[in-house]
């Protein structure tokens, strides 16, 4: 039985390529919740510091929540970062990939200066990126600039969703962050849809149309 070969960390290449080219600015863009049924929509855009690269960096999704959280705290202390959101209702009107873009474009506003360039995970740029970006599939697995983003709009969605689940309780946010977990779903069916969900979200438009059918 063959072992299968163990992913490298991501690294600051695509980042140094850049800057030995002339950029000056090089920002990580990487966004989090375009799968969850409710809650915003949540990107974070970061410029490491070379000189204090915080060890093990990498894709959020690969970090233990207390990881995640010790790193978010380094790079506050040590790097440039800048979080924004797309609301439930820009979803809703704009649909996830756009409102996803919107949500980027607004943490690279954000920034204390504007950047050269963006390294942006996935394999489409904002139409209104307001700087030059390179596209990267699985960027967060290659960039440590993207892994830091990954990791700083991950902690700042899931502190909203803990939150909200304080206000909303009943649908276990605090432990599913939205995503369409069997519990949620179930709790959709039984408490109804909140004021936070996601209306053009199949699960819960379906919902909708079944109680706009039963009260007709």
């Amino acid at each position: 039985m063959t072992r299968a070969t163990p992913r490298p960390p991501p690294d600051f290449s695509l980042e140094t390529d850049a800057l030995a080219r002339g950029a000056r600015i090089v920002v990580g863009v990487d966004e989090v919740g375009r799968g969850p049924l409710a809650g915003p929509v949540t990107a974070a855009a970061v410029r490491l510091d070379p000189a204090a690269i915080p060890p093990g960096l990498d894709d959020s999704k690969r970090l233990t929540p207390a990881r995640r959280a010790a790193l978010a705290r380094a790079l506050m202390d040590c790097a440039e970062v800048s979080i924004a959101h797309a609301s439930v209702a820009e979803i809703d009107a704009l649909n996830i990939l756009r409102a996803s873009h919107l949500a980027m474009c607004r943490a690279i506003a954000g920034l204390p200066a504007p950047p050269d360039l963006a390294l942006v995970d996935g394999n489409l740029l904002p139409v209104d990126l307001p700087c030059p970006g390179l596209a990267i599939v699985k960027g967060d697995a290659r960039s440590l600039s993207i892994a830091a983003a990954s990791i700083m709009a991950k902690e700042a969605r899931d502190r909203i969703m803990v939150e909200l689940a304080q206000h909303f309780p009943g649908y276990g946010w605090d432990r599913n962050a939205g995503y369409p977990t069997r519990a949620h779903v179930q709790a959709l069916r039984d408490i109804g849809v909140s004021p936070h969900h996601r209306r053009s979200f199949a699960p819960v438009h379906n919902i909708l149309y079944q109680e706009n059918s039963v009260s007709s």
